[in-house]
C-alpha cells in the first residue's frame, strides 16, 4: 500500500499527513474516487446519462478542489463528495447533485459562474452560484449583518428550495464533522445551526435532519451535558428493552388477528427534545417518561383511524394526549394521528399513525417532492411559505425589519382557528385577531375595525385558541393602526401594517410637501412649482442633485417630512430659472411680501397621520388658536397656540413655525383633549362624573390617578374625545356643576 494513506475499516483510504505532497495528492485522487464510487451506490433512481453528468461534475469539482485539504486532513474534495451523497438521499434531481459537487467551487477556486454555464448549463450555474453567495455569508453578533445574511439565504430559498436543500446537506456534514475543528469554534457554529438551519429545516418539514441538526448542536454547545444525558439513555434502553420487546410483540400480534398489514417502527426521543423538556417542566430524567414511542405505517387514511382504535382497545389512552394531525396538517406539511398510551408497568408510550406517503413527507419534507413524485399535492408543500418570504421582501427592503417579520414564523407552534364557513386556518400560537385577518386576505385586514369569536365581540388584540371560530367584521373606510404592530404575531401580518403605514406617509407627506413648496415659491415670486417635464428637465435635475433627491415624488416627500426645508428648494429653483432670464412676478412678489403673516398655507382636516400629528402635550382642538411646527424628519406638528411647549420651540426655531387653520368641517371629526378633574373623596364620586361624561358626550379613552393614599381630594386625569373647543368648554360647564368636583380644566403646558 502507497505510504500515504492507510485503510480505514469501510475500506476508504486516510491520508498520512507526513507523507510527501506527491504521494499525497496520488493518494488523494484516489480517496476521491473511493468517494465517488461509493457515493453511485445511491444514484441508481437517476437514468444513466443524468448519472454521467454526474460523474462529469465530479471530475470537474477534483480537479479544482486539487491540493485542498480539510482540517481533518482529508481531501477537500471529499466533503462536495459527503454533501451530495445526503441530497442523492432525498433523491435531488441531476442539477441538484451537480450544483452540490460544485458548491464551493466558485467560492475556492476561482471558477466564474461563466465557465459553468459554459460546460454544465445555466441552471446548475444558477445554484451554485446562489450557494456561494450564502457561503460568503458570515453570522457576526452584530444583528444587523445577521439579518441581512439571513434575509439572502431565505430569499435564496423561496426562489429555489434546492439551494437551501444543498446548504442544510452542506451544515449537516459540516455538524458530523465538526470535532475536527478548533474548540473554540464550536458554540458559535452551533448556536447559529440551532437558531437557524435547524428552524429552516422544521419548517420545510425535513423532520430527519431537523433532529439530527439539534442533536449536533446540542452535542458541541454542551458536550458534558450530552454526554451526560447520552450515558443515562443508554442504561435506561437496556433497562428497557424487554419491555419495549413486549409492546411491539402485543401490538404485531393484534393487528395480525385482525389482519391489518401495518409496518411497525421503534422511535426514541432525541437527546436534544429531551434535554429541552428536562429544562422547560424543570424535570430530572428518571421523571422523563415518554422516552419511547412507535410508529405504525398502515395502507390507507381510514386504516389509520382503524389502527388508533385497535391501540386504544390493547391499551388505556391518556387523556388530553390525542392529536389528529391527518383531518388538520401542520403548516410544515406533516400529517399523522398521534396518541399516547399507558403500556406495561405504567409507562407512557406515544405512538404515531400515519400512511407511507405521510411518513415520507414526515422525514422528507419538501424533500419528498422528489422521493415520492407520484404525491401531486406534494409540490404544494410549504410553497405557502416559501411564496410568503418573497411577498414581505417585496413590502420590507429594510434587512433587520424582514428578520424581524419572518423569524416568527420559523418557530410556528400551530393553533387551529376557523373562519365562520368551517375553513381551517393554521396560525402560530399567540396569534391575534388581527394575524387571522390578514392571514385571510391583506385588505380584510386592512379594514378590520372589530371581530366575533364564537359569537362574542372581542378586542382586535384577543390571542386566539385552537378551535375558535372568528368572525371579522371590517369598514371600507377603516385603515390599519400603527398599534398593531405592538401585538401581531405573524410576519405576513407585520409586514403588511408596516407597508400600508410607509405608502400613506409617504402619499401624505407628498401632499403636504407639495402645499409647502408652492407657498415658499409665491414667495420667491413663482405662481405655480414647474412641470416636471422634458421642457424642464434640466431645472429639476439640478435641484434634485443639489437636494440629493432622486425624483420630484422624493423631494415632496423629505419637504413634507421636515427633512428638506421648503425655502431653500425654491431659493433654488429661482436661482435657476434667472439663470434662463426668467424673472419673478412682480405683482406676486407684492402680494406675498404685504399678505397677513397668520394667512395659513396649511388646511387642518382632523387627520392625525404621518405628515400631521396632533401635539400630545396640548392636544390641540379645533376651535383652538394653533401653530405648526416643521419637524426634522417627522412631519408637522400642530400645538395650541398658548402651549408652553411650542412657545419654546418658537424661540429656538422661528422659522420652522408654519401658519395653520382649521378646515370648516373638522369639527365633525374627533380629537383627543386632556380634563384635569380635582374631586372631593366620596363614595360615587367616580361613577358619578364618568355619568356626567356620557351625558355630555365625552368618550372616556383613558383615566389617570395617582396612587397614592387616601387623601380629601383626588386629581382625575382623563383623555376624552371631543369634538371642538364648544364641545370641550360646554362639558366642563357640566362638570363644575357637580357638588364633589373642586376643580375641572383642560391640560395644557403653561410653564
Amino acid at each position: 500500500m502507497n505510504a500515504a494513506f492507510t485503510s480505514k475499516k469501510d475500506d476508504i483510504p486516510t491520508l498520512s499527513p507526513d507523507a510527501p505532497l506527491e504521494e499525497r495528492l496520488e493518494a488523494a485522487a484516489r480517496v476521491s474516487a473511493a468517494h465517488f464510487e461509493r457515493m453511485l451506490g445511491y444514484l441508481s433512481y437517476l437514468p444513466p446519462a443524468d448519472i454521467e453528468l454526474v460523474r462529469q461534475a465530479w471530475q470537474y469539482a477534483d480537479k479544482a478542489h486539487t491540493n485542498q485539504w480539510r482540517s481533518s486532513g482529508d481531501p477537500y474534495i471529499t466533503h462536495p463528495i459527503a454533501v451530495t451523497t445526503i441530497c442523492a438521499h432525498w433523491k435531488l434531481d441531476a442539477p441538484a447533485l451537480m450544483a452540490a459537487l460544485l458548491h464551493d467551487a466558485m467560492e475556492d477556486c476561482g471558477i466564474t459562474k461563466q465557465d459553468l454555464v459554459e460546460r454544465f448549463g445555466e441552471t446548475v450555474a444558477d445554484l451554485v452560484d446562489g450557494l456561494t453567495k450564502l457561503d460568503k455569508l458570515h453570522f457576526n453578533t452584530r444583528e444587523e449583518s445577521q439579518a441581512e445574511s439571513f434575509r439572502k439565504m431565505l430569499l435564496a430559498m423561496a426562489k429555489d428550495v434546492r439551494v437551501i436543500l444543498i446548504k442544510l446537506a452542506d451544515r449537516t456534514h459540516n455538524m458530523r464533522t465538526m470535532g475536527d475543528m478548533p474548540r473554540s469554534k464550536w458554540n458559535r457554529i452551533a448556536s447559529e445551526t440551532l437558531d437557524i438551519y435547524a428552524p429552516i429545516a422544521h419548517r420545510l418539514g425535513l423532520n430527519q435532519t431537523y433532529r439530527e441538526l439539534q442533536d449536533l448542536s446540542f452535542q458541541y454547545q454542551h458536550p458534558w451535558r450530552y454526554q451526560t444525558l447520552d450515558k443515562a439513555i443508554s442504561k435506561s434502553r437496556a433497562r428497557r428493552h424487554d419491555l419495549v420487546q413486549r409492546v411491539q410483540n402485543e401490538i404485531a400480534a393484534e393487528f395480525e388477528r385482525v389482519s391489518m398489514p401495518v409496518r411497525l417502527a421503534g422511535r426514541e426521543s432525541t437527546l436534544f427534545s429531551l434535554y429541552q423538556k428536562m429544562i422547560r417542566h424543570h424535570l430530572t430524567f428518571a421523571q422523563v417518561t415518554d422516552i419511547y414511542g412507535f410508529r405504525i405505517i398502515v395502507p390507507t387514511v381510514t386504516d389509520c383511524y382503524t389502527a388508533l382504535g385497535i391501540l386504544h382497545q390493547l391499551y388505556k389512552p391518556v387523556p388530553g394526549k390525542f392529536k389528529d394531525h391527518i383531518a388538520i396538517a401542520k403548516a410544515n406539511g406533516y400529517q399523522s394521528l398521534h396518541t399516547m398510551l399507558v403500556g406495561p408497568s405504567g409507562v407512557n408510550i406515544e405512538f404515531q399513525i400515519r400512511t407511507e406517503p405521510m411518513h415520507i413527507v414526515a422525514e422528507a419534507g419538501i424533500a419528498a417532492h422528489w422521493l415520492y413524485k407520484s404525491q401531486d399535492k406534494q409540490e404544494a408543500v410549504n410553497t405557502k411559505w416559501l411564496q410568503s418570504l418573497l411577498d414581505i421582501q417585496t413590502e420590507t427592503k429594510d434587512a433587520t425589519e424582514f428578520w424581524d417579520n419572518v423569524k416568527v414564523d420559523l418557530y410556528p407552534d400551530s393553533i387551529y382557528v376557523f373562519t365562520p364557513k368551517s375553513k381551517i386556518l393554521a396560525m402560530p400560537r399567540g396569534a391575534t385577531v388581527v394575524d387571522f385577518a390578514y392571514a385571510i386576505h391583506s385588505s380584510i385586514g386592512h379594514h378590520t375595525v372589530s371581530a366575533l369569536i364564537n359569537g362574542e365581540p372581542n378586542s382586535l388584540r384577543t390571542e386566539l385558541k385552537s378551535g375558535d371560530v372568528v368572525q371579522i367584521i371590517t369598514d371600507d373606510n377603516a385603515n390599519p393602526n400603527p398599534a398593531w404592530l405592538s401585538f401581531v404575531k405573524t410576519g405576513r401580518a407585520r409586514s403588511k401594517i408596516r407597508n400600508y403605514l410607509k405608502t400613506a406617509a409617504i402619499s401624505e407627506s407628498m401632499l403636504l410637501g407639495e402645499k409647502l413648496l408652492q407657498q415658499a415659491l409665491r414667495e420667491e415670486g413663482i405662481a405655480e412649482i414647474p412641470q416636471d417635464n422634458e421642457a424642464n428637465q434640466a431645472l429639476w435635475q439640478s435641484v434634485l442633485n443639489t437636494s440629493n433627491s432622486k425624483s420630484r415624488e422624493d423631494l415632496l416627500t423629505d419637504i413634507g417630512m421636515g427633512r428638506q426645508a421648503a425655502g431653500w428648494v425654491a431659493r433654488h429653483f429661482m436661482a435657476q430659472l434667472a439663470k434662463q432670464g426668467m424673472r419673478p412676478n412682480a405683482v406676486l412678489l407684492s402680494q406675498e411680501r404685504f399678505a397677513s403673516k397668520d394667512r395659513s398655507t396649511v388646511t387642518l382636516d382632523g387627520k392625525s397621520n404621518a405628515s400631521v400629528h396632533y401635539a400630545p402635550c396640548c392636544r390641540p382642538v379645533p376651535g383652538d388658536a394653533v401653530v405648526a411646527y416643521l419637524g426634522r424628519g417627522d412631519g408637522l406638528h400642530v400645538h395650541d397656540a398658548h402651549c408652553a411647549n411650542a412657545k419654546r420651540l418658537h424661540a429656538t426655531d422661528a422659522e420652522r413655525f408654519i401658519p395653520v387653520e382649521w378646515a370648516e368641517d373638522a369639527s365633525q371629526k374627533l380629537y383627543d383633549s386632556g380634563l384635569s378633574i380635582t374631586i372631593n373623596n366620596q363614595k360615587g364620586v367616580l361613577a358619578r362624573v364618568a355619568s356626567e361624561m356620557a351625558e355630555a358626550n365625552l368618550d372616556i379613552r383613558r383615566l389617570e390617578m395617582d396612587d397614592e393614599a387616601a387623601m380629601q381630594t383626588t386629581e382625575l386625569r382623563f383623555i376624552v374625545s371631543v369634538h371642538d373647543r364648544q364641545h370641550v368648554d360646554a362639558a366642563l360647564r357640566s362638570l363644575r356643576r357637580i357638588p364633589t368636583v373642586v376643580r375641572a380644566t383642560r391640560i395644557m403646558p403653561l410653564k
